[in-house]
């Protein structure tokens, strides 16, 4: 039995990570975490009947409880932390929660190796990101010219999305030189090129939309003479596209010690 520990528990994609960790055979949820509904049982928060396990309102709190891996959907300005205070504490960690730079996660990698402890991330835990991200980097290594098109609601707070960070960053690493003009040989206004995504390679332009109707979706464009080919995901509204994935995660990461990005590799 694995025991997890959902942090954001009160979140969009925590509320069903608690359903569905509750009903699991092989997992039961150890502790939940989400300040805004401390002292509540979690299965109220996630609108079912009652789980016997109290929210609390800090990671800290949490870590006190017997635990195998740390779930993050909180916020971006704390999941850093959040990762390094249960590898510290000799957990297992699954970070959905996007806003994390390549900087963090070398980081968190570095601090996983350390515990020997292992970490999953991803900018989208659904199966069909996961195949954009498997399809656009065969693309990438036939088709030299790409660029991504990040869309999300109006109200999403980082830009772009970790799915469009993460599929740049693993375009940019394996792409040729493209043939379009580079971004500071332009006049106008440069910005309307987008954002220049380099994980040590060729830097992937990255657009992003943030307006009403938008879940979450993103494109990878690539272009040859005369022929085109887009490779997009989109989200709907609810949040269990990505309740798979992360189990899938929390089930796989005690395999490993340090960082993996993305879960396509789970796939197989």
């Amino acid at each position: 039995m694995i025991r997890i520990v959902v942090a954001g528990t009160s979140g969009w994609v925590g509320r069903e990570l608690v359903k569905a960790v509750t009903a699991a055979p092989d997992l039961t949820l150890a502790a939940a975490v989400a300040r805004s509904s401390a002292g509540r049982d979690a299965g109220d928060v996630a609108s079912m009947a009652p789980t016997g396990v109290t929210v609390v309102a800090s990671l800290a709190e949490a870590l006190a409880v017997p635990s195998d891996v740390v779930i993050d959907y909180t916020k971006p300005h704390v999941v850093k932390g959040h990762a390094l205070e249960a590898l510290a504490a000799g957990r297992h960690v699954v970070i959905g929660t996007s806003g994390l730079s390549a900087e963090d996660y070398a980081e968190i990698d570095r601090a996983a190796r350390s515990a020997g402890r292992g970490v999953i991330a991803a900018g989208n835990f659904s199966i069909t990101a996961s195949l954009l991200k498997r399809f656009a980097t065969m693309a990438a290594q036939h088709v030299p010219d790409v660029e991504i098109i990040d869309y999300a609601s109006a109200k999403k707070p980082d830009t772009p999305s970790g799915t469009g960070r993460e599929l740049g960053e693993i375009l940019s690493a394996i792409r040729s030189a493209p043939t379009s003009k580079p971004v500071d040989e332009l006049g106008g206004i440069r910005e309307t090129r987008g954002g220049a995504i380099n994980a040590g390679g060729i830097a992937v332009q990255v657009h992003s939309v943030r307006m009403p109707s938008f879940v979450l979706s993103a494109e990878a464009i690539f272009g040859l003479p005369d022929e085109r080919l887009t490779i997009r995901h989109d989200a709907g509204a609810s949040a269990a596209p990505y309740v798979g994935g992360t189990l899938l995660a929390a089930r796989k990461v005690s395999g490993s010690a340090g960082l993996i990005r993305g879960i396509d590799h789970l796939l197989d």
